[in-house]
């Protein structure tokens, strides 16, 4: 493995999120140095008991997780709990976290973790850029100062998830979106040097599908007993006569959380499996030869009756701005699976069967 790289997850935990950050967390290559809460999925204070929750049951509690903005910052709040569940980890269960929420604002752990590791950060952003756009808002040169901003948000050459031009994260608040975009902009029109933003929208993160079989590998390669195979098979009621009965906690959370994902996209996507775009943003945050990109200038619609939360790429030229974005294109989305198992197995069988979900947060 490559050096650790240090890395700070602004997240609306939300299932998908949560695979996410156990893919971080799981990762010898990473560093998580923070792990921000915005609202999104659900609630921002729900994502930060969802978030301390899930280090509590892996055992990295000591990790930092800190509140940000709860609500948009023109738009009201949209939540999506038929999507997630109404705690966002559908019918998993998690333990109270032990630690205390940080003192600081998401928007100044953005700003002082980057001032303290110029060049060196990357900041992942997987729901609402609110927080973000707050902290250009405190910190005006943070493009410059950090190594790379990732994040998962925008339909670029395919139709939305929200609208029929929009996609959910940039939809919840699209004026945050729009504020990151010009940041970048400005940065680069200043100083070509900056980091252009990596995006992957559903152009790609939608390539991501798991299916019942991958938990039922990635079970295995934990060494979990029973492997969930009875439950997760698409028979007659798939993944739908109970919870898991997996020996290893890492495992029922993930088979739990997955489930109700799946039986959501079974009724809206006509498929049994799920689209898991967060991990896929999360492993390209630490490896981006996982995808392919394009170099364009990205804006955002705000005000349009039919199309605002739009991502809008300039392919032609036409506006005669620098690229602000590197749009990704396609992904290698086998290989990117493959890890996903790999890795957060091997940290569920770490931990083994005595990681264990008591005192279970209300």
């Amino acid at each position: 493995m490559s050096a650790r790289r240090p890395i700070v997850v602004d997240c609306d935990t939300g299932i998908d999120d949560s695979l996410a950050l156990l893919y971080l967390l799981a990762s010898d290559d990473a560093e998580v140095v923070a792990i921000t809460c915005c609202s999104g999925n659900v609630e921002a204070h729900q994502v930060a008991e969802n978030n301390r929750g899930l280090l509590e049951l892996i055992g990295q509690g000591d990790i930092e997780v800190a509140l940000g903005r709860t609500v948009p910052l023109v738009r009201p709040l949209e939540i999506t709990p038929e999507t997630h569940g109404p705690r966002g980890v559908g019918y998993a269960e998690l333990p109270a976290g032990r630690r205390p929420l940080s003192e600081r604002h998401a928007a100044d752990v953005f700003a002082e973790e980057a001032r303290q590791r110029p060049g060196e950060l990357t900041l992942l952003c997987i729901g609402p850029l609110t927080n973000l756009a707050v902290a250009l808002e405190r910190e005006p040169a943070l493009p410059g100062l950090l190594r790379r901003l990732v994040i998962m948000g925008g339909a670029f050459r395919v139709p939305g998830n929200t609208t029929p031009v929009s996609e959910w994260n940039i939809h919840c608040d699209p004026d945050a979106a729009r504020a990151v975009m010009h940041a970048w902009t400005a940065a680069i029109e200043a100083d070509p040097g900056v980091a252009r933003i990596l995006a992957l929208g559903l152009d790609v993160t939608e390539q991501a599908v798991i299916l019942p079989e991958h938990v039922v590998a990635l079970a295995r390669r934990a060494g979990s007993r029973p492997d969930d195979s009875i439950a997760l098979s698409q028979g007659e009621d798939p993944m739908r006569a109970t919870r898991s009965v997996a020996d290893n906690a890492v495992i029922r959370f993930v088979a739990d959380a997955l489930r109700f994902y799946m039986e959501f996209h079974a009724t809206y996507d006509g498929f049994y499996g799920a689209f898991i775009h967060d991990p896929l943003a999360a492993a390209t945050a630490l490896d981006e030869s996982l995808v392919r990109t394009e170099a364009l200038a990205v804006d955002v619609e705000i005000e349009g009756a039919l199309t605002a939360g739009q991502t809008i790429a300039d392919s032609r030229g036409l506006w005669h701005r620098p690229p602000n974005v590197d749009v990704a294109i396609s992904a290698d989305a086998d290989e990117f699976l493959r890890r996903l198992i790999e890795r957060i197995g091997a940290l569920a069988e770490r931990l083994g069967v005595a990681a264990t979900t008591p005192d279970v947060a209300p």
